[in-house]
């Protein structure tokens, strides 16, 4: 059954109308035209409601759309994008996490090596992978990967979709930040070219530590932030009730992000968000990066590293105008 959020409760109603409809239909064999008509007009309705609801979505809206439990997840990319996965697991150090996943394989015919969050969709998935917050094991598979990659040439591909880090007594005992650091300085000293797509939440250190990519490109309704617009409530407000309002200051959304420079390009989602048309935003996201892939293959080394350290020293510079008093 599809999982309707707050805000599409009149598509919801509609497309009710719709099953109850077919389904009548098909139970008393009524007349076939009249109700191919009125079926029709239902769903151009549904469309067309849809269509005016997603155009205006705010901020707060936006962070439940990059929630949704049936957004594709990092699986779902690699299903569909990669062929001979080979999953590489444990950070050589002190075990594994299923939050982070990664592994080698082929991109559209491209050899690369891809990793990514992972949430899960069914309770027992999600219980496994942490919900897609990692443990500092998580990072360093992740920098050992990359370490990989670098050492046989292979660009690097990463899914971002997390609430933030684990921040567990055992996490922090571990290293967390120190973890995060370590994977953050890894993705800015890669010698290959490295594409981050921000598939869902991209939540805090836990997010950057996977992003710091030469071209980081954002899916229409995902969200980038330091910190959940509920912790931002919590701590300027102490209370999180107060989330909605803290979503639109942080300035989370890709549209925002764009205009600051924080990513590089906006991918436009099916109408209704990823979550109604998975397949087709799959596509979407493997074409922008196969093209991006495409686009830093004719850089060198030393090129890839300068052209990610000026591209992240950059964000938040501010200028002066030539002239200026």
């Amino acid at each position: 059954m599809r999982t309707y959020l707050d805000f599409e409760k009149p598509v919801a109603e509609i497309e009710n109308k719709i099953e109850e409809l077919a389904a009548l239909a098909e139970a008393s064999g009524a007349d076939a035209i009249s109700q191919g008509v009125e079926l029709s007009r239902l769903k151009t309705k549904a469309e067309s409601q849809l269509a005016a609801i997603y155009a205006k979505l705010d901020p707060w809206q936006k962070t439940q759309v990059a929630r949704h439990q049936d957004r594709p997840r990092f699986r779902d990319y690699v299903a569909a994008l990669v062929t001979d996965f080979v999953e590489l697991s444990g950070d050589r150090n002190y075990g594994e996490d299923s939050a982070i996943l990664g592994g080698t394989g082929k991109f559209l015919g491209r050899p690369i090596l891809v990793m990514g969050h992972e949430k899960g969709r069914t309770t027992a998935d999600r219980l496994k992978h942490n919900f897609g917050m990692a443990r500092p094991e998580g990072y360093r598979k992740a920098v050992r990967l990359m370490d990989l990659a670098e050492k046989f040439g292979l660009p690097v591909v990463s899914f971002v979709d997390t609430a933030g880090a684990y921040p567990g007594i055992g996490a922090e005992e571990r290293g967390q930040a120190e973890a995060i650091a370590r994977s953050t300085e890894r993705c800015l000293t890669l010698g290959v070219p490295m594409v981050a797509v921000i598939a869902g939440e991209g939540g805090s250190g836990g997010a950057i530590a996977i992003a710091a990519a030469n071209k980081v490109l954002m899916l229409e309704h995902s969200i980038y932030s330091v910190i959940s617009p509920e912790g931002a409530a919590s701590i300027l407000w102490k209370d999180s009730a107060r989330a909605k309002e803290a979503a639109t200051a942080m300035k989370i959304t890709a549209q925002d992000l764009h205009e600051l420079k924080v990513i590089d390009e906006i991918l436009k989602e099916p109408v209704g968000g990823a979550h109604r048309e998975a397949a087709a935003a799959i596509a979407t996201v493997g074409a922008a990066v196969a093209a991006s892939l495409d686009e830093l293959a004719q850089l060198s080394p030393d090129e890839l590293r300068k052209q990610r350290r000026e591209r992240f020293l950059a964000i938040g510079r501010f200028e002066a105008e030539s002239g200026a008093a």
